[in-house]
């Protein structure tokens, strides 16, 4: 028997879902997220004992079927003796589940759930025109809740929050799932009796991010290393044919979603839409801009503006933890190599410290708070500055420009003991903080801040250059 998924870091959502137990009137749900976030679970979990009706879509099945299956669930509920003619349309497949809702008691606000929902709607089938009907002559006067979810992230966007006809504006509640945050994580591991080192819950972060799914793969007594080898590399890795089926999962004609999140991989500094274009050889417009909003509404890449907001120098790098490692070192797979050994090399660490600065992008609330900045207003951006015959270039990944007159220059460094500050390290960290003073034209205080694993061990190095320091419990905060 599969191990139940705990139910953990999805207390908000859930207060706001039971809220709408208790209003008068009709609520229309729209729960997107991406696969294996825990769409359905959040769903069942919380209206456990008030579902009227509750039926998943099937995967390329055709409208026939997804008729019968439907119908099927109504005769099922509606507990018949004899079976209900199956209709060859939608329209009257939603009659007939209005004629069954609206014979039930409902004195208790009942749910309707509509999992998969992109998956009902097969070729012509004349489902969504179907539904729009049925929440628009009658669901949307009576006292109940429909809850439409779907991994499928591009088909939800375009068909339903952004619909121009029967949908338009009907959502009531939208919510997007996105996968846990560091803390929540290390709530998940402990609700499960996983007690591990920071240091550990970050290195398995780093490859599989916050998708409870992955995470439910985590066992006791083994290190964040061990569990990545064996639920990636091994004979019988639940995730090692993951990413194959990640991206077609959540977009329609996948292929070019594929390819950006490919050339961002490749990427440390991140690309601009220019660099994005050139990599992928796909065509700048709106269906480009597009595919840019849906992976970042999804949580697989991040846009960050450049100091002083120029728009067209807009960096959009790979956030996604579980498609940078594998897409680093998902052919060890196939050349049958073992994870525990390439660990030690400097593949890992080049491929550790990117994961590392992404992480601290995705958590910079967390950094805000930590600096005790969280009351400020702040904006966060990046700094890239080109090479010249007489100067070096320089990149900052990560500025908090704050409204108190002052400006994080954030250094991130993932390292296994307290980080020290070498010689030449310094002088980059002095001589950049001056050549940002001077190219910017800022006059705020510029603070060099490190961002680490286990803090800075002080030395003459780093007196007088490193002006803030955090550690890991700072990004679970």
């Amino acid at each position: 028997m599969e191990p139940k998924p705990i139910f953990v870091g999805r207390q908000n959502e859930q207060t706001t879902l039971l809220g709408l137990l208790k209003t008068p009137q009709a609520e229309l749900v729209a729960l997107i997220g991406r696969r294996r976030v825990g769409k359905t679970y959040l769903i069942k979990q919380t209206y456990a004992n008030r579902f009227a009706f509750h039926i998943t879509g099937i995967k390329n099945a055709d409208k026939a079927t997804m008729i019968r299956a439907f119908v099927a669930k109504i005769e099922e509920l509606s507990g018949s003796a004899f079976p209900i003619a199956t209709p060859d349309n939608w329209l009257d497949a939603f009659r007939l589940l209005k004629n069954y809702l609206a014979q039930l008691d409902r004195r208790r606000k009942p749910v309707i759930f509509l999992d998969e929902f992109p998956w009902m709607d097969s070729h012509r089938s004349g489902f969504l025109a179907a539904f729009e009907f049925f929440w628009n002559d009658w669901a949307v006067d009576q006292r109940l809740v429909v809850v439409i979810c779907g991994s499928s992230s591009s088909w939800m966007l375009r068909h339903v929050l952004d619909n121009t006809g029967g949908l338009h504006n009907r959502i009531t509640q939208y919510i997007h799932l996105n996968p846990f945050s560091l803390r929540q994580t290390g709530q998940f591991l402990q609700a499960k009796g996983i007690r591990l080192p920071l240091y550990e819950q970050v290195q398995l972060y780093m490859a599989l991010g916050g998708i409870p799914y992955y995470l439910q793969e985590v066992r006791g007594g083994e290190s964040a290393l061990q569990t990545i080898d064996r639920v990636l590399f091994s004979g019988q890795g639940t995730l090692q044919h993951e990413f194959s089926n990640l991206y077609r999962a959540l977009f329609d004609e996948y292929e070019p979603y594929e390819a950006i999140v490919k050339a961002l991989a490749s990427r440390q500094k991140g690309l601009t839409r220019q660099e994005i274009i050139e990599a992928t050889r796909l065509s700048n417009g709106g269906s480009l801009t597009r595919m840019l909003t849906e992976l970042e509404q999804n949580s697989f890449i991040r846009s960050v503006q450049p100091f002083a907001n120029a728009k067209r120098d807009t960096l959009y790098r790979l956030v996604d933890e579980y498609s940078l490692f594998w897409l680093h070192f998902g052919s060890l797979r196939q050349s049958g190599g073992n994870f525990l050994s390439l660990s030690q090399t400097a593949r890992y660490k080049s491929w550790a410290g990117f994961a590392f600065e992404s992480l601290c992008l995705k958590h910079v609330d967390s950094i805000r708070q930590a600096l005790g900045i969280g009351g400020i207003v702040s904006r966060v951006s990046s700094y890239y500055q080109k090479g010249t015959p007489g100067a070096g270039g320089y990149q900052i990944d990560l500025l908090i420009d704050r409204n108190d007159n002052a400006i994080n220059l954030c250094e991130m460094k993932f390292y296994g003991s307290e980080y020290e500050l070498s010689k030449a390290e310094s002088t980059k960290l002095r001589q950049r903080r001056e050549a940002f003073r001077s190219d910017s034209g800022t006059r705020k205080h510029l603070i060099n801040t490190l961002v680490t694993t286990y803090g800075l061990k002080e030395n003459v190095h780093s007196v007088g250059v490193v002006d803030q320091v955090l550690a890991l419990d700072a990004l679970f905060g």
